[in-house]
């Protein structure tokens, strides 16, 4: 069943087994492990080996070596693989070369060099002789950082030991001289390649390829990738997605579209990475038309878009002016559950509120305010200009209430002049209250508009008289204009009342007034 990958299959066997004696096998057990690993189903195989362990069953150095193959390409690989030798070590198990072999190719995929070169030299110590895999997974290991220098002294050991270098270690051996930079050398090396018959697919010839591109030496990829064409070297496309990608960061825009439209002509199959780099080849030439085929080709071939789509083409409509279209490729981009760029999005909401879209530029900041990442505080504010402007004052409302701290005192001002203004009544004292809790001094000008409000409206003599209770416990006091208003309509809502609260007002003024003198 894991063979034919089918893990679903194995473990519908297993789980179909009626005699325990049968199930509980550490044989039978380490097969379904092994059809969970080999079928990507890491998580599975980790759950599956704790139950082992709760059936009461003592795994061997099979189940070990079976789930460490799985830490090869997992998330946290490594980290487990750390707890499972450990494990292993716990229980008397004794690492032989396929382990050592499947810790290497650990380590190298996690960029642990230190931790390579110790397990390698702890095997030696132990008496195990390195094979090609063990030579092959600690060069990759010096790959990562291009440390040419251990790749020749570890070469020199392995034709020591009687080893022949393979295609396999030569073709790693150039990915250690191409990031370590010595391309001369790495052309030498793809030569050799060449002559014993191990270049026969575009893979070395690509790696070559890359590094020059990606050092600013377009014009000799270019030359690489002209000799794989004389060559006719087996290709499927990552060469001219390399090259694509390298003509559109030198800005050389035609030579990318040229090159684009020389694959489509070429080739009748496509991926997700060759599709993204063609779309930003077209994207960067301002090709609108090749644009649009190619999210044609992407439907018509069921290939869902990514996280890189999205981006290019948000980046392309933004460019092109597209603000609307940039704002719905956004919205899909956020259903389809991908994170949003920060920078793209505020550039897009500035833009969306220019043109006066306030409510898509609001919807923006929410997909971002909703999303895993931190946000820039300068946002808030940006949002809450583009809301007023808009008059959506409750959306508005929401902005100041949850992100204050960020707002400055000018920008909150404005706020509630416009919201004294024009906002729902109903909201006023709580806007004026939220705005005192983070520490912003309400002037007279923004209480006389709230007052004034409120004697147009009488039937809201409830919220008028608590909001000047308020003031009082706060220590505000309304100035010489509105305190003449108040009494020529103080008929409306209480003459005694209202000549109790101004009194009160009067009485905290002069106390914060005579507190303030003392001070000086």
């Amino acid at each position: 069943m894991g063979e034919s990958l089918n893990p679903v299959g194995a473990l519908e066997v297993y789980n179909n087994i009626h005699d325990e004696s049968t199930k509980k096998n550490i044989f039978i057990c380490n097969s379904v492990l092994g059809s969970l690993v080999r079928n990507g189903k890491f998580d599975h195989s980790i759950k599956f080996f704790h139950q082992m362990k709760q059936d009461g069953l003592t795994p061997n150095i099979v189940t070990y070596s079976t789930l460490l193959a799985g830490c090869i390409k997992a998330k946290q690989g490594y980290p487990i693989a750390l707890e499972l030798v450990q494990e292993l070590q716990h229980n008397g198990l004794r690492m032989d070369d396929v382990f050592y072999g499947t810790l290497l190719a650990i380590c190298a995929s996690n960029n642990k060099l230190d931790e390579a070169e110790s397990y390698f030299n702890q095997m030696k110590e132990e008496g195990y002789s390195p094979n090609v895999f063990h030579y092959s997974s600690l060069l990759n290991a010096y790959s990562t950082c291009g440390d040419y220098k251990k790749a020749d002294i570890l070469m020199q050991d392995m034709k020591s030991a009687g080893l022949m270098p393979n295609k396999v270690i030569l073709t790693t051996l150039l990915k250690v001289y191409v990031r370590g930079g010595l391309f001369e050398k790495s052309r030498e090396l793809l030569a050799e390649l060449q002559a014993l018959g191990y270049a026969e697919v575009e893979m070395p010839y690509c790696l070559l390829m890359n590094a020059l591109a990606k050092a600013g030496h377009i014009h000799e990829a270019k030359s690489v990738f002209d000799e794989m064409q004389e060559k006719c070297v087996s290709s499927d496309g990552y060469s001219y997605s390399i090259m694509i990608s390298a003509f559109c960061r030198g800005g050389l825009l035609e030579e990318a579209k040229q090159l684009a439209k020389d694959f489509e002509a070429r080739y009748d199959t496509y991926d997700l990475v060759m599709l993204n780099t063609m779309l930003c080849a077209y994207c960067r030439a301002g090709e609108m038309n090749s644009v649009m085929e190619m999210l044609k080709k992407m439907d018509e071939l069921a290939i869902s878009p990514d996280y890189t789509t999205f981006h290019i083409l948000i980046k392309y409509f933004c460019k092109e002016k597209l603000y609307l279209l940039a704002y719905r490729t956004t919205v899909d981009m956020h259903n389809k559950g991908h994170q949003l760029d920060e920078e793209l999005c505020s550039f897009l909401i500035f833009h969306l509120g220019k043109m006066k879209a306030h409510a898509d530029a609001f919807s923006v900041y929410n997909m971002l305010r909703y999303s895993k990442s931190t946000m820039c505080k300068a946002l808030h504010e940006k949002i809450l200009h583009i809301l007023l402007a808009g008059r959506l004052l409750k959306d508005s409302y929401v902005v100041v209430k949850d992100n204050g701290e960020s707002i400055s005192v000018p920008a909150m001002k404005k706020f509630a002049t416009i919201f004294m203004n024009s906002g729902n009544i109903d909201s006023v004292n709580d806007v004026l209250k939220v705005i005192h809790g983070f520490g912003c001094k309400i002037d007279q000008e923004i209480f006389g508009m709230a007052i004034s409000r409120y004697i147009m409206k009488p039937e809201k003599k409830n919220l008028f008289l608590h909001l000047l209770q308020w003031m009082s416990a706060h220590g505000y006091a309304v100035d010489s204009s509105t305190r003449n208003l108040m009494l020529k309509n103080s008929h409306l809502f209480g003459r005694q009342l209202i000549a109790e609260i101004l009194s009160k007002q009067h009485m905290t003024l002069k106390v914060s007034k005579s507190n303030e003198r003392r001070g000086e």
